[in-house]
């Protein structure tokens, strides 16, 4: 038997989803089984629409090696195993002779803990374990969420929080699962053998596809211990995220509270001179935290440098002091003891990574008003991290809507520490950039227009006239307007302003329900209005009549004040290198491509992205900005747009009639 043509797996794949071939997805799958067939690295753009999973899926899948598929999204998660997977194998087992195994793998906290369940939760105040059940009361909300894991735990094959529906809340689950470190182990649990998360890694090992997350797949570059499986091919969806993902798993967090609590864990397993000097070490950073001042701190503060000192020295004493003490007398002795080290671990290794200083970390103080003081640090780059341990010894595809950024994929190439694409030289992965386009004809489904008669935003200025705007533009509209604002006080401040000025148009903001409640009354009216901030510019796909004009308040630069941003784009000057360009304007760039997809997610769709910001078309840097979004028809004439936006309303009031 011949072996099967990508253009005939293709084809059977696409038939069994229920989807139309398109010649975008035709494109990258040929892209990446070429790259995958050659060993070499591949970043792919594919725009909404294009059918980008199966463009990634079958070709993997016809090289027969173990692949890791990593993805930024639940929803994109669930996709991928409940759909696409399962009807792809299906469909290519008689071409392939073979029928693929596929397995989701997630970090241990993500899936119960029996051990958790059945003996109860080590607590801070009290000796040995807490039973949650006892404790709880069945009428509180905590109370039946305990309960109801109860039963699902004798149910669920998985033991992963995202099949327990309804969801319960993070303080319920964190009752019933634990971290990596606060693990005993399989071999050590008396639950080991029925492990929901050991089996998970069981069925991940077994299996041809492995789909995970970012922060997983950063995990195990950063940690050195492997938690995936050996692959020979990685591919990464919605990869525009990858870099945020990665630098949020290597940002270390230090807070009075967390110090205190690991202080509490610590204090019944150790000799009282251990607990002492931790205690006091605990009371001198707590004292600090309380008079520091919000900022970068390019130097530690001299006292501050002898408080992080003291805490990592006594939290190493502890960590000994732990580790050679026994008391039977503590009920689940090894329990406690796991998650007690867990806490003093965790403290002397953030203390301990600040205290070294090193150059290629940035250290900044933060306050806020539900969540207190937090002293942070983190990577000034990971690109370096990501080009070792990232691009070597397998084929890595890079994949996601917005990649090519002011016209090439250079910005996101060097953000993964890939040099300019065609640098020959040792030690620089090679790799491509391709551009399959999309199936919609963004020049006649879609307006960008740039409100260049406004006065130029000033930073937290009062801006009347983009208040006036955007008023003009939903009433043209007819409401159906996705607002997306570049700070949530801006958001509030103009769905209060808009709610008295055109009632008529229901304005849902963003925090007042849960952002799925907000999306699904949303799509359900058009006349409502959706206000909002960051996740929003990635995280709507309401297609049809009831999101036909997306407005930008105003270019999304990082805050001038934003300690990483600013750090990053102060590295880049000093290695003389245009800082604002590589890390503000693209970082902007970034946001806005991904904000203005919001508007055309079907072939169906028509509308307008309203930018109220004259910088977009007056700024030098607003020819790269505008090269980084759809290639939507242009216009600064307000009249235009007004009309335009007036016959797509009426329009969609029309078939909404019929």
């Amino acid at each position: 038997m011949t072996k099967p043509s990508l253009p005939e797996l293709l084809h059977a794949a696409v038939t069994a989803v229920g989807g139309t071939e398109r010649p975008g997805q035709v494109a990258m799958a040929e892209s990446v089984a070429e790259a995958i067939d050659g060993g070499s690295h591949l970043l792919v753009q594919a725009g909404t629409g294009t059918g980008k999973s199966l463009g990634y899926l079958v070709p993997a899948l016809a090289h027969g090696e173990r692949v890791v598929v990593a993805t930024a999204t639940l929803a994109l998660q669930r996709q991928l195993v409940e759909r696409d997977l399962p009807r792809t194998v299906e469909a290519l087992h008689p071409l392939l002779r073979r029928r693929p195994e596929f397995a989701m793998l997630k970090g241990r906290s993500n899936y119960l803990c029996l051990h958790r369940l059945h003996e109860g939760v080590p607590q801070d105040e009290e000796e040995g374990l807490f039973d949650q059940f006892e404790a709880a009361a069945p009428s509180s909300k905590l109370g039946q969420d305990l309960l109801r894991m109860r039963e699902w735990a004798d149910e669920t094959e998985t033991g992963d929080r995202d099949d327990l529906t309804p969801g319960v809340s993070d303080r319920a689950w964190s009752q019933v699962s634990v971290s990596s470190r606060e693990c005993l182990g399989a071999s050590k649990c008396a639950y080991g053998a029925e492990c929901f998360a050991e089996m998970a890694r069981e069925r991940a090992k077994l299996s041809e596809v492995v789909v995970t997350n970012h922060a997983l797949l950063a995990i195990d570059a950063i940690e050195g211990a492997p938690v995936l499986p050996q692959h020979e091919v990685l591919i990464v969806d919605e990869a525009h995220e990858l870099v945020s993902r990665v630098t949020g798993v290597a940002t270390g967090e230090l807070t009075p509270g967390q110090v205190n609590r690991a202080v509490r864990r610590a204090a019944k397993l150790v000799n009282e001179k251990a607990a002492d000097q931790l205690q006091t070490a605990a009371e001198g950073f707590e004292r600090l935290m309380e008079l520091a001042l919000p900022g970068r701190l390019e130097e530690i503060p001299e006292d501050l440098g002898y408080a992080l000192m003291a805490l990592r020295d006594a939290c190493r004493t502890v960590i000994s002091a732990i580790g050679a003490t026994r008391d039977k007398s503590v009920q689940d002795e090894d329990a406690v003891r796991k998650q007690a080290l867990a806490s003093v671990e965790s403290v002397h290794d953030v203390a301990e990574r600040i205290t070294n200083g090193s150059e290629w970390d940035v250290v900044w103080y933060e306050r806020h008003d539900r969540f207190g003081a937090s002293l942070r640090v983190a990577p000034m780059s990971v690109s370096g991290l990501l080009r070792e341990k990232l691009f070597t010894d397998r084929s890595v595809v890079l994949t996601s809507a917005t990649l090519k950024l002011g016209g090439d994929f250079n910005g996101v190439g060097a953000s993964l520490g890939l040099a300019p694409e065609g640098t020959e030289g040792e030690d620089v992965p090679q790799w491509k950039g391709v551009d399959v386009g999309s199936p919609f004809d963004y020049r006649k489904q879609g307006i960008l227009y740039v409100a260049k008669h406004l006065a130029r935003p000033a930073r937290d200025g009062d801006r009347a006239d983009m208040l006036d705007e955007l008023t003009e533009l939903i009433q043209a509209a007819g409401g159906r307007t996705l607002g997306l604002f570049s700070s949530m006080r801006a958001a509030q401040l103009a769905a209060e302003e808009l709610r008295s000025r055109i009632p008529e148009f229901p304005i849902l903001l963003q925090g007042e329900e849960t952002l799925g409640e907000l999306i699904k009354n949303f799509a359900a009216d058009p006349k409502t209005c959706l206000f909002g901030t960051l996740s929003l510019w990635q995280g709507v796909d309401v297609p049809g009549p009831s999101c036909q004009l997306v407005v930008m308040d105003k270019i999304p630069f990082p805050r001038p004040d934003d300690p990483l941003m600013s750090a990053r784009q102060k590295a880049v000057e000093e290695a003389g290198g245009n800082g604002f360009m590589a890390v503000a304007a693209t970082h902007a760039a970034l946001l806005m491509a991904q904000g203005a997809g919001r508007l055309v997610r079907a072939s169906g769709d028509r509308g307008v992205v309203a930018v109220l910001d004259q910088r977009l078309a007056t700024a030098r840097y607003g020819s790269y900005l505008k090269a980084s979004l759809p290639d939507f028809w242009y216009t600064t004439d307000r009249n235009q747009v007004r009309k335009s936006l007036a016959a797509i309303d009426a329009a969609a009031q029309h078939a909404e009639a019929g």
